[in-house]
């Protein structure tokens, strides 16, 4: 990590000469600019400006009609970038280069940007914090890697590409061994870039891997997944290599998942461990409420945790992915996994895939948790066998059409986002599910070419 001085006496020694200004996009992708170094000293805390068309476009960064924020109406005028200070670090893996992640605000109103997902993840942390709580979380990515570049794998289509490995690595260390050359070399930067990393290890799919950063409080947390995934895919890419983070890369193998974890603490403890029986845990009312709430609002926040139509192809019984509502202890069938005693009691929800934007995911899951608390929501009974033969337990939702009905009918969402926040999100599911409905697939051509 950097202080302005540190960064200051890096650039007069020529080992920094760029700093990387980043925000995400709805889709959690890294967007910003390179700023010359001693220009980015001279204007630190003023940041800078980008175009407002930016949480309004689709993959393909076209712009998308029917945004309040954004339009060719009004203009697709600026936002502003400015940068979170406590977020400057060396980036190791890129030439003298230094990255802040940004804030937006609005180009003539005071205060956040209310749309872009950092925001909004902002929110709901000082709603935490005005309820005397601080929010400790985890992220936990899997993902695919493959031995052809991005440019290959594009030229190819995204088809017949080859796997790092060649059997299921789940754990399995000479495997794991073969990947070094991308795990290990990523495993370093971070380090060294001011991100702490705990392992890494196969997991349960042909090539795939998964690597967990430690803990930290929620919003550190956010930032540091989206840097890792940066990270990762530009080293892969150096590499001659690729790698996707899609929920759902191949029907036969296994989905890639992003397990959260979550706590709440207040003056440097956690206060999740209590003397309050819940199953075999011992608890207290606040983690009861807060699993209470956290699980009760899963479906109206659904598209948070599952924001693409790809998302939904992962919830498949016997997949290690969950496919119905409830908590159990240390049981990797639930939707909702206790896990630890004691000081790391902790909340592990296993829903969101690889695919998912973290500011959204940990914003949703601490507006649900929030509000389990203020209403003394509480949880299902404790779930305990083979959670994918429960059929009496709810199903989460099917699919991405069927979530975003239950995020833009829900009164909840509008009241934990507000109103224009939820309209913005709402158009942004439909334009996606709007894009999936018009294509032509490949296993449609495999499928009727000839035989209808």
């Amino acid at each position: 990590m950097l202080s302005l001085d540190d960064l200051r006496q890096s650039v007069d020694d020529g080992r920094i000469d760029t700093v990387l200004l980043t925000f995400t996009d709805l889709y959690g992708r890294p967007l910003g600019k390179r700023l010359d170094a001693r220009f980015f000293l001279e204007n630190a805390q003023q940041g800078t400006h980008a175009c407002d068309y930016l949480l309004t476009v689709d993959m393909n960064m076209n712009p998308v009609p029917g945004y309040q924020l954004a339009s060719w109406e009004r203009g697709y005028g600026d936002f502003h970038m400015v940068p979170d200070l406590a977020t400057l670090r060396a980036a190791s893996w890129l030439e003298k280069t230094a990255l802040v992640v940004c804030d937006l605000t609005p180009r003539d109103a005071p205060g956040l940007l209310a749309q872009a997902p950092r925001s909004i993840l902002r929110r709901q942390v000082e709603r935490a914090s005005a309820m005397g709580f601080q929010a400790m979380a985890g992220s936990e990515l899997e993902y695919y890697i493959f031995n052809q570049s991005y440019r290959q794998a594009a030229a190819a289509a995204y088809v017949s590409l080859e796997p790092a490995g060649w059997y299921l690595e789940d754990y399995h260390v000479l495997q794991g061994t073969r990947e070094e050359a991308l795990n290990g070399a990523v495993r370093r930067h971070l380090t060294q870039s001011g991100i702490p990393v705990e392992c890494s290890k196969g997991e349960w799919g042909k090539g795939q891997h998964e690597l967990n950063l430690r803990y930290s409080d929620a919003l550190t947390m956010a930032d540091r997944h989206v840097i890792f995934k940066q990270c990762l895919k530009e080293v892969a890419d150096r590499l001659g290599m690729s790698v996707t983070f899609m929920a759902k890369f191949d029907s036969p193998q296994a989905g890639s998942s992003c397990h959260l974890h979550l706590s709440l603490w207040r003056d440097g403890q956690s206060i999740m461990e209590g003397p309050n029986p819940l199953g075999p845990v011992r608890c207290s009312e606040v983690f009861r409420w807060f699993l209470g709430g956290w699980i009760a609002h899963v479906p109206e926040f659904m598209v948070f945790y599952a924001p693409t139509v790809n998302s939904y192809k992962r919830y498949r019984s016997g997949s290690w992915a969950p496919t119905r509502l409830a908590w159990s202890y240390d049981n990797r069938t639930a939707s909702f996994r206790v896990v630890g005693k004691g000081p790391s009691l902790r909340i592990e929800c296993r829903i969101p895939g690889a695919d998912c934007n973290p500011y959204l995911c940990f914003a949703a899951s601490l507006a649900s948790g929030l509000d389990g608390i203020a209403r003394r929501t509480e949880p299902p009974p404790i779930f305990e066998g083979d959670m994918y033969a429960a059929k009496a337990v709810r199903a989460i939702p099917a699919t991405l059409r069927d979530a975003t009905t239950c995020f833009e009918s829900s009164e909840f969402v509008r009241e934990a986002l507000g109103a224009e926040v939820a309209a913005h999100y709402s158009h942004f599911f439909h334009t996606e599910q709007d894009a999936y409905d018009a294509a032509v697939t490949d296993w449609e051509r495999k499928r009727y070419f000839e035989q209808i």
